[in-house]
């Protein structure tokens, strides 16, 4: 465990207690936890204690248990048992199944405030099923635990516009938006924010990044998993509620916005909301849903659910920069592999000097790759000679992968760097409640007609009728790519 450097001393960074409502769920054992004791013991975030909170009937010492079992089970790094110790001693738990669990949080959070010296700020962070965003919301004004805290929430932010609209309207009452968090582990990704250097810090790439020299965009984010136990959430979301609206369209936003006048929250959060605004409503006879064959057997879900857990959609921004430009999007789970791409394809030559069989234009348009696993990775493929006589080329690719530069090991996990972003009240990579509205409207014509689910085979990549959906085009995955090695 890397314990370089020191407390953040800047404004934002003052001591923190931290409130997990969830704290005894699968998101929290996997990632919340084992990223707080990343933070905590790295001396990245600023002194804090944790007050964990569920349904489940435990004491503080169980709690202490669960989460050291937690970080060793999970943490990406090695774990040091002298440090997980310090760790855990700064957990405390309250159970939800009591009468008078509203005293006995407050109390607790109270005492935590008081052992970092009275003037700590609360952090609550909610990872909770959406049903129960409003009783969260309810206990933190009994508690009297609103003043001088943030609020991160977890997706989807609503299931439609209405929907949306009502959790924002409740949030709003307790919670001024610049305190609120809207979190996408998406945008917490070191490659994700790639996208921002690689666009906005170079000459070369950002005066081809428009209509006139980009053919068409491809965001593809399969998932070889199925449900994992998770019926009864999914069924009431599927996978356009639960990736495209809170991930996929975040991303988009991204790879489209135009340069902001500087980086910080508010002048990104300007650009990406531009970008939403631009976006035409979803047309329905250009979305593909399905079903994987065998999900209506899996336990918690209805035999004749119409649930989808696989989308694919074309999606246009109507502005001078993407104007023609199609942007396709898929996820979907039970799928051959587990990816998360974007593949920008450049315009092809207008015309090929070329003699036939040269090989010239077989192996598609030239693409520009950002593969969004943890580690940064980047490819940009190209036509070029093959050596020896005559005139017969290849697809060649130039690649970038983090671990080159020597610094994999400073790379933030997504979670943890969205979690010291709000300590610090650092909202450039959270969302607001305009984007979140805006992207509803834009989704109501699919959430009012959407098509019928095709069902489609496990290890597949979906649905046939993908490949009507983006014709004459090709879908990027599966394609062989061979990530070169560090040596």
């Amino acid at each position: 465990m890397n314990a370089e450097g020191s407390k953040d001393k800047r404004p934002g960074a003052e001591p923190h207690v931290v409130v997990l409502f969830g704290a005894t769920g699968d998101l929290a054992r996997r990632k919340l936890l084992p990223g707080l004791f990343h933070l905590s013991c790295s001396n990245m975030c600023p002194e804090m204690r944790i007050v964990g909170t569920s349904l489940d009937d435990l004491d503080t010492d169980a709690f202490r248990k669960l989460a050291h079992k937690a970080c060793h089970e999970f943490s990406s790094r090695d774990v040091s048992d002298e440090l997980l110790d310090q760790f855990t001693a700064k957990l405390t738990y309250v159970s939800q199944s009591a009468s008078s669990s509203s005293e006995a949080l407050a109390a607790a959070v109270h005492e935590q405030v008081e052992a970092l010296g009275g003037d700590a700020r609360l952090l609550h962070y909610l990872s909770v099923p959406p049903k129960a965003v409003m009783p969260v919301l309810e206990k933190l004004s009994e508690a009297n635990l609103v003043q001088h805290s943030r609020v991160i929430m977890e997706k989807p932010f609503g299931l439609d516009l209405d929907s949306a609209r009502e959790l924002n309207d409740a949030i709003h009452s307790r919670f001024d938006e610049e305190r609120i968090f809207r979190i996408d582990h998406f945008l917490g990704k070191e490659p994700a924010q790639n996208i921002l250097a690689f666009r906005f810090a170079n000459g070369l790439f950002e005066p081809i990044w428009n209509r006139n020299f980009i053919d068409h965009i491809q965001i593809d984010v399969p998932e070889k998993l199925t449900l994992e136990g998770r019926a009864q959430f999914y069924e009431s979301v599927g996978a356009f509620r639960d990736m495209v609206v809170t991930h996929l369209f975040q991303i988009l936003a991204f790879v489209a916005m135009e340069p902001p006048t500087e980086l910080a929250p508010q002048a990104i959060t300007d650009e990406k909301n531009k970008v939403f605004r631009s976006m035409r409503p979803l047309d329905p006879s250009q979305v593909v849903r399905g079903q994987y064959k065998g999900y209506r057997d899996e336990p918690g879900v209805s035999p004749d659910s119409d649930t989808e857990t696989f989308v694919a959609l074309k999606c246009e921004i109507d502005n001078w920069r993407w104007a023609g430009v199609p942007f396709y999007l898929r996820t979907g789970k039970g799928l051959a592999e587990g990816q998360r791409i974007i593949s920008i394809a450049f315009n092809e030559p207008p015309k090929s000097m070329f003699p036939p069989g040269s090989g010239v234009g077989q192996q598609g348009p030239d693409h520009l790759t950002f593969d969004l696993a943890d580690v940064a990775k980047m490819s940009l493929s190209f036509y070029g000679k093959r050596p020896g006589p005559g005139m017969k080329l290849d697809k060649l690719s130039l690649q970038f992968a983090m671990e080159e530069t020597g610094r994999a090991g400073d790379v933030l996990e997504a979670y943890e760097r969205l979690i010291l972003d709000a300590m610090r009240g650092d909202r450039t990579l959270y969302t607001t409640a305009d984007g979140v509205e805006r992207l509803w409207e834009v989704s109501a014509p699919l959430l009012d007609d959407p098509p019928p689910v095709r069902s489609y085979d496990l290890d597949s990549w979906g649905p046939n009728a993908i490949h009507q959906l983006i014709a004459p085009r090709a879908w990027r995955l599966p394609f062989e790519r061979v990530w070169r090695g560090k040596n």
